[in-house]
């Protein structure tokens, strides 16, 4: 079975909630960075939040690569993405509403992740980002690609 790492990130700017969703697939490992910064995709949201940011940009890449049987780990520094298998259970028989009984905000998101996932063998790995350049290893070298790809954006964007 192949095994596949998907990193993933976003960048928002809230004021104009446009945000940059990056990700990058990595099926085999020891590429160069330089050949890897090359495989970075990134895709413009509007109407947009930091945490609807990193489920549309997650949903995008699962979308957009078409994994099936494969073992895939995904790295994100999202604590909500990490977080959504835990809430799983709650969400579902509260039917996606809050103790108010408003829907929540991205509950379609929640539910496609929760779809999405369930027909995928994924692992999801929660990454520090951010952090200085002695401390980083593999994975987080990786991730700063992507991390930076959609900065790049958001900031080009905003010129």
């Amino acid at each position: 079975m192949a095994e596949l790492m998907l990193l993933t990130d976003g960048s928002v700017n809230t004021q104009s909630k446009i945000g940059y969703g990056a990700y990058l697939a990595v099926s085999e490992r020891g590429l160069p960075l330089d050949s890897l910064r090359m495989r970075v995709k990134v895709r413009r949201f509007e109407h947009t939040s930091s945490t609807k940011l990193e489920l549309q940009t997650l949903l995008w890449a699962l979308s957009d690569i078409q994994v099936s049987g494969s073992k895939m780990t995904v790295y994100t520094d999202s604590q909500n993405i990490m977080g959504l298998q835990g809430r799983r259970d709650r969400f579902e028989q509260n039917e996606y509403r809050s103790k108010k009984n408003r829907r929540l905000n991205n509950f379609e998101l929640y539910q496609e992740f929760y779809r999405m996932t369930d027909q995928l063998d994924c692992e999801f790995v929660k990454v520090r980002g951010h952090q200085g350049s002695n401390q980083k290893d593999d994975i987080d070298r990786l991730f700063t690609l992507v991390d930076r790809a959609s900065r790049n954006a958001l900031r080009g964007d905003n010129r």
